[in-house]
């Protein structure tokens, strides 16, 4: 029986890559903006085509609903992965300071409590 492979576990088997160089398994975004372009190629393309019956035009329309759908999936996604990492950096800086800082006398929540009690 074949062991189930989980997405993005480096050194198991062939990665799947698309045209030799989108590693689509491991990048992020990349397989939901490809699906999504593919989707949105067929249905420009077979929906020009009725519309118009021109098979070469049709084609063409598909090509560019491809890359439409597919750039407009890929730029949202990256950014909101980018905004995402931030983000998390951000959590684990503050994490690691609190750790770091927690019941020393560098420590800004210390200094808050004493400031605010030698004030009464």
């Amino acid at each position: 029986m074949a062991a189930v492979r989980e997405p993005g576990e480096p050194g198991k088997g062939k990665p799947f890559k698309l045209l030799g160089i989108l590693d689509v398994e491991n990048i992020p975004c990349a397989r939901d903006s490809i699906l999504y372009g593919s989707l949105g190629s067929v249905v420009a393309g077979l929906g020009h085509f009725l519309l118009t019956s021109r098979i070469r035009r049709s084609c063409d329309v598909g090509v560019g609903g491809f890359i439409l759908v597919t750039l407009g999936c890929w730029f949202p996604c990256r950014y909101n992965y980018a905004k995402q990492r931030i983000q998390e950096r951000i959590a684990r800086e503050g994490i690691k300071n609190q750790i770091l800082y927690e019941s020393t006398h560098l420590d800004p929540e210390r200094k808050q409590i004493n400031s605010s009690s030698s004030s009464n």
